[in-house]
């Protein structure tokens, strides 16, 4: 496996970033890279291109189910959902996904969850290893502090041991299959959120494939004032840009499917035994308490006030469109109960924390009444959902 360049690392905020393309400009992409990007034409093409590889029928997808997972972010809180599959293979009642979609850490355990129950070991290993906490340790530090607390070299450390050339081969495999793995960045610049279909980055092969997949995920996992943004040179019309890339949550704390595709009127059919798995890597419930009159904690409790409010109605956006497809919504997230005794806050990164809550996430996966059916409220100021409704 190799490591991550430490050069570039160093030299990351060097030079002047080319101009931005003007708006309405043809549609940049990576070189190498065309049409790993999804706008609402080509992710409506993809799916429609998966249905007929898999020869399942246009009025039904009567050959077998068409199963979504949806991952969200939560930093530290990615061993909860790491935990979850884990628990729900050793339940013998983990799904079979025809798309998995994931956002910051959702995304780094998205191809583990796409890849199924064989790469459990590694996803395991990823989160309990204590790798996070070496790699955000005081090494990992930034010295000029620009762009993030922390060197773009650690968050590599953290990714590339785990994404390697095997993996994102048995990507590619089961992309040509008809499955999808989309993933979620946010494109500073655009002020927008950017959907790569990591399925097509696998398949185009060699380490330029790896390097690209390995940049997605790290970009996606980019958190705003930890991390560095991921820099992306692109090309249109001939001509060069450069696109700065962080956290997809920040523009999407999760998300079912590309925004366009809630909306297309051919879905419901297609997806007629179809059913929407979401985890959620945070805690959803407000949790009251009096707030100390210091700056450190009023910024720590809005953000955590802001975090919740935000994937709050992005799951009421997932109740919507499963309302309006008549799909089955199982949606779990970290317990209020579970935060305050078993582990540390969002970017509490000790191993001992992410332990607990890994190992309180497998055995919990394993009851019967896991999963929870959230409800749509029609109350707008009253809470958009409420998760603990059978």
């Amino acid at each position: 496996m190799t490591e991550p360049d430490q050069t570039s690392a160093k030299s990351f905020w060097r030079g002047r970033r080319p101009r931005l393309a003007p708006p309405g400009a043809v549609l940049a992409a990576p070189k190498g890279f065309e049409n790993v990007r999804l706008t609402f034409e080509q992710a409506e093409a993809s799916i429609e291109a998966a249905a007929d590889r898999l020869s399942i029928p246009r009025s039904s997808w009567a050959g077998g189910e068409f199963n979504i997972l949806a991952i969200s972010g939560g930093a530290a809180g990615g061993s909860f959902g790491a935990g979850v599959l884990i628990g729900l293979t050793a339940a013998g009642r983990r799904p079979d996904f025809a798309l998995v979609t994931g956002v910051s850490t959702g995304a780094l355990i998205a191809p583990f969850a796409f890849l199924g129950p064989a790469w459990d070991q590694r996803l395991r290993e990823a989160y309990t290893g204590g790798h996070a906490e070496d790699a955000l340790g005081f090494t990992g530090l930034s010295l000029t502090m620009e762009g993030g607390l922390f060197q773009p070299a650690a968050l590599e450390r953290l990714v590339h041991p785990f994404i390697d050339d095997d993996l994102v081969a048995a990507v590619a495999t089961q992309h040509r299959l008809g499955r999808r793995l989309l993933v979620a960045t946010t494109d500073l610049d655009r002020q927008a959120p950017c959907i790569w279909d990591m399925g097509e980055i696998a398949c185009r092969g060699g380490p330029a494939a790896t390097q690209m997949f390995r940049d997605v995920l790290i970009a996606s996992a980019s958190l705003p004032g930890l991390f560095p943004p991921r820099r992306f040179e692109v090309e249109a019309d001939g001509r060069r840009y450069e696109e700065l890339h962080v956290d997809g949550g920040v523009a999407a704390p999760l998300f079912v499917m590309p925004e366009g595709l809630l909306h297309w009127r051919k879905l419901g059919r297609r997806m007629q035994r179809g059913r929407i798995y979401v985890i959620v890597n945070t805690v959803l419930d407000p949790a009251s308490q009096a707030t100390p009159i210091s700056l450190p904690m009023i910024l720590l409790r809005s953000f955590d006030t802001m975090l919740r409010v935000s994937y709050r109605q992005a799951l009421s956006v997932a109740v919507t469109f499963s309302l309006a497809n008549n799909l089955p919504l199982s949606v779990v997230s970290i317990a209020e109960t579970l935060a305050a005794t078993e582990i540390g806050g969002m970017l509490t990164f000790e191993t001992s924390a992410m332990r607990r809550t890994f190992a309180s996430a497998v055995e919990a996966a394993q009851a019967e009444d896991f999963w929870r059916t959230p409800v749509a409220r029609s109350d707008p100021w009253a809470d958009f959902l409420d998760l603990f409704r059978r």
